[in-house]
């Protein structure tokens, strides 16, 4: 019989995973399969538990989709980032050498099942979630697998983890451990220059598209089709100072193309192909995003596997579609969204938000920019082993990463620092930090240097002042910061609104493409009589925030006569209320969208109508006492900026709908250049959040949270101020969950019974209480112990299964070493608010609740976040 066959008769594999085993001798291959085939054994000692960690070593590795029932083995304990030791390394041995002339085909297999399982990693999370064994075993955590789809994560035992590994890497004497240790330390800085540099080549490659497909609406380049309105006439004329000119001939509009020269039809004309090109790009990134969406797995659960249970349905995750913050947020709070952050998504996101924004629709793309760039710092955190398998050392690059998003939407570095902290991260050391102020000015400087606006500037609404603000004008800053606050609240209010009441509970949430295209066509006929509504939305906040000089006129807003600043107020307003009323509308719908450029908007159009006011009164009463002692008699219209007034707006306006305060006033007064409106903008954004918390307490974001139905769990919301009536300890915990008694006759079969239970229990990410008599002695997670038991699938299911060390007759079947050994605990007794801090403060899973060492129940984190939702989700619903 051959040693192929004998492989099918042992173990029933096949002939390709036989030949992953390649690295030994032919004399030494038998004694690997024996190896191979071995289960888990018991962890009587360190040397017996990394001796048959090291024999493992060749053995198939499960994977978060590999089925846990499906004869998965042993993984393997290395580090791929430095040697390790093993014991099967034959190949390199004396008799080996003397065969270096011939070829061994098995050398060519082994060689591209490396790369493959390299190259593998930015597919899927490939192998076992902890690889030194023996020391996680010895810190009383256990063993872990990779976590299941939105399942929390395990902060301590990830910084255990990483604590053992920089011990070992320290351990590492001689000149070969200061460099070990220096590459190891120099990861994180290349990796987040690497995220910086990827994120701008992004941005840059929407921003030009986007510019590009939006001009497309009005006409095209004669010269070439690749080039938009600013590079087709960049030697004739400044796009940005009029906007509707017609001194460009190398620019052409539809009806010229098609040489239609009569007023009316030219006009109808022009308004058809307006409307037609933005429902094709509109449309377009509406198929794109359903149709290349990501779909849930149905339920791989032992329980349902042996009992077959019917697994869920598939359900579509059109992970490209919205904004990203809200599930940004919530993955940086610990939870597992797998698909979100992949490749997949990330290419859709990027080439879906360029066409959505060239549709001209009422949303933004600085938001997507955020989930662009933590897909970017997810995929690249793959390249390093110490990110790639440590999944809280990876949501420190995802923040650094989303610092970049900002940094590159609004050529704001130090803005996107705080944003990411104040807004977006959970945990956030001080050596992020660091690390996320350097990724995100190699974003900035990397997207200056490659120009995509051929302006010198990184976003098109970069402006800057000249001129100093004056007292009275206090007064003004003071009600913008009312109007912001007013504006923003019920922006969140109608949005939150319209999405539970109509988008969800309508067709329209089973025909999301239908619902697109009402909404294009309806934003596009709306906006094409408006000529302010008509530019591009980065157009008009720019003409809306510039000031005014002999220069530039910016398509009459800069008219200081009557009627020049009656028809600019008319057609503000006109433009206020289309985008407030089409951001409702639009925010929520399958595509991507972002809701800064849509709030920064109507900020910015309530706060140049304010400054056209004003600068009629400062004209019309010059000798006013107020206006006489500042104002320069000389200089008619030049006593107030009315770009000033819109700026401060749309600040006002964005603190009202997402709630920041202090990243807000750094991004506004990085976009200006210059500290003179600081005060200003702080004053307005303080009185904005204060008016908006009053109508309203939560921000979109957690609205949309709360709405998506994440499990999150917010670190900074002091929840005893919102007048929740909590419950106690005792009355929150679970006390009917199946435990696992060290002394009862633990067969595979009841265990697989339990694992069927807490499946259909709606806790399946949980896990089992280890008692002794009552008193609590460990616990182990499902996953983990379906994982335990795909290792002894072939056994019968009357084999009695060990979960301590002691009497251990069969060692195929001791699981202690996946036995958290050392759960955290509380008593009975303990108030619910000092558990609800040790959850959000220590990134919990699960806290056991004992008394005096008796297991009483437990806590779970989800159960938590559902009580917490329940209580105040009633003050929400009042509130709305």
């Amino acid at each position: 019989m051959t040693d192929r066959s004998q492989g099918k008769n042992i173990n029933d594999h096949s002939d390709d995973e036989q030949d992953k085993i390649s690295n030994a001798d032919l004399s030494n291959l038998e004694n690997q399969r024996a190896n191979y085939l071995s289960p888990l054994p018991a962890v009587h000692s360190p040397r017996f538990f990394s001796e048959h960690s090291r024999d493992s070593i060749n053995g198939n590795e499960p994977n978060e989709t590999t089925s846990l029932l499906e004869g998965a083995h042993e993984p393997s304990a290395r580090y791929s980032h430095f040697p390790s030791s093993r014991d099967n390394d034959s190949a390199f041995s004396s008799s080996s050498r003397f065969r270096r002339h011939t070829w061994n085909p098995r050398q060519l297999k082994q060689l591209t099942t490396t790369l493959t399982e390299q190259f593998g990693r930015y597919k899927r999370r490939s192998g076992a979630y902890d690889e030194d064994k023996q020391a996680m075993v010895s810190e009383g955590g256990g063993i872990r697998v990779w976590y299941d789809d939105y399942t929390t994560i395990d902060w301590i035992h990830d910084y255990v983890k990483e604590r053992v590994r920089i011990r070992k890497l320290h351990s590492i004497k001689g000149i070969r451990g200061w460099i070990i240790t220096s590459y190891d330390g120099l990861q994180g800085w290349f990796l987040v220059f690497l995220i910086g540099i990827v994120t701008a080549c992004f941005a840059a490659g929407v921003d030009i598209a986007a510019e590009l497909g939006s001009d497309l609406k009005d006409g095209y380049c004669t010269e070439s089709l690749r080039l938009n309105k600013n590079f087709c006439c960049a030697n004739i004329t400044s796009k940005l100072s009029d906007l509707n000119d017609n001194k460009c001939e190398k620019w052409k509009s539809w009806s010229q193309a098609m040489q239609i020269n009569d007023e009316l039809d030219t006009t109808l004309f022009d308004f058809f192909a307006y409307v037609v090109v933005a429902f094709i790009f509109a449309t377009g990134s509406a198929l794109l995003v359903k149709y290349n969406s990501l779909y849930a797995r149905p339920s791989f659960k032992s329980s349902a596997r042996i009992e077959n249970i019917e697994p869920k349905r598939k359900e579509l995750k059109p992970y490209a579609a919205g904004s990203g913050i809200p599930e940004v947020k919530t993955i940086l709070s610990g939870f597992v969204i797998r698909g979100f952050l992949g490749i997949r998504t990330l290419w859709i996101k990027a080439i879906s938000l360029a066409m959505v924004v060239s549709a001209g629709m009422t949303l933004g793309k600085e938001g997507p920019f955020v989930h662009i760039a933590c897909c970017i710092g997810n995929i690249l955190s793959r390249l390093f082993h110490k990110y790639n398998k440590n999944e809280g050392k990876r949501r420190e690059i995802l923040s650094a990463s989303a610092a970049a998003g900002v940094s590159v939407a609004f050529a704001a570095p130090i803005g996107g620092v705080l944003f990411s902290l104040e807004e977006v991260s959970y945990y956030f050391p001080s050596k992020t930090l660091c690390r996320s102020f350097f990724c995100a000015i190699v974003a900035a400087v990397t997207l200056k240097l490659i120009d995509p606006f051929n302006t010198g500037k990184i976003v098109m609404f970069q402006v800057s002042y000249n001129k100093d603000w004056h007292v009275f004008e206090i007064i003004n800053f003071l009600i913008l910061g009312v109007l912001g606050g007013l504006f923003g609240a019920f922006l969140c209010k109608f949005i939150f609104l319209y999405t539970k009441y109509i988008r969800n509970r309508t067709w329209l949430k089973q025909w999301p493409i239908a619902e697109v295209m009402m909404v294009v066509i309806i934003t596009a006929a709306v906006n094409f009589g408006n000529k302010y509504t008509r530019m591009s939305n980065t157009d008009l906040v720019f003409g809306l925030f510039n000031e005014c000089t002999d220069e530039k006129e910016h398509d009459g807003l800069c008219d200081n006569s009557f009627e020049g600043m009656y028809k600019a107020f008319y057609l503000l307003g006109l433009a206020l209320i289309s985008k407030f009323i089409t951001c409702i509308i639009t925010f929520g719908i399958r595509v991507p969208a972002g809701i800064f450029i849509p709030a920064l908007l109507v900020g910015a159009c309530f706060g140049r109508m304010l400054g056209i006011v004003m600068q009629y009164l400062t004209m019309t009463y010059p000798d006013f006492p107020i206006f006489s002692t500042v104002c320069n008699q000389n200089k008619n219209g030049d006593c107030v900026i009315p770009g000033v007034y819109a700026m401060v707006g749309a600040a006002a306006s964005l603190a009202g709908v997402t709630r920041s305060t202090v990243s807000l006033t750094v991004i506004m007064f990085e976009l200006t250049g210059t500290l003179t409106y600081v005060l200003p903008i702080m004053t307005a954004i303080m009185i904005s959040k204060w008016v908006a918390d009053g109508i309203i307490k939560h921000g979109i974001y957690d609205l949309l949270i709360d709405l998506g139905g994440h499990p999150y769990l917010d670190s900074k919301t002091e929840y005893n101020e919102n007048n929740i009536t909590f419950t106690t300890t005792l009355d929150l915990c679970q006390k009917d969950l199946e435990v696992i008694d060290v002394n009862d006759m633990n067969t595979i079969g009841k265990l697989k019974d339990k694992l069927k239970k807490l499946a259909t229990s709606g806790y399946s990410d949980a896990g089992f209480p280890i008692v002794d008599n009552k008193i609590l002695v460990g616990y182990i997670a499902s996953t983990e112990l379906e994982h335990a038991l795909s290792l002894v699938h072939d056994l019968d299911n009357l084999t009695r299964c060990y979960f301590k060390d002691e009497n251990v007759i069969d060692k195929s079947v001791n699981f202690t070493a996946y036995v958290n050994q050392a759960p955290l605990t509380v008593s009975k007794n303990v108030s619910l608010e000092v558990v609800l801090e040790l959850f959000k403060k220590l990134g919990l899973r699960y806290v056991i609740v004992v008394d005096r060492g008796q297991y009483v129940g437990v806590v779970h984190k989800k159960r938590l976040v559902i009580y917490l939702r329940h209580m105040t989700g009633k003050e929400i619903n009042n509130t709305l």
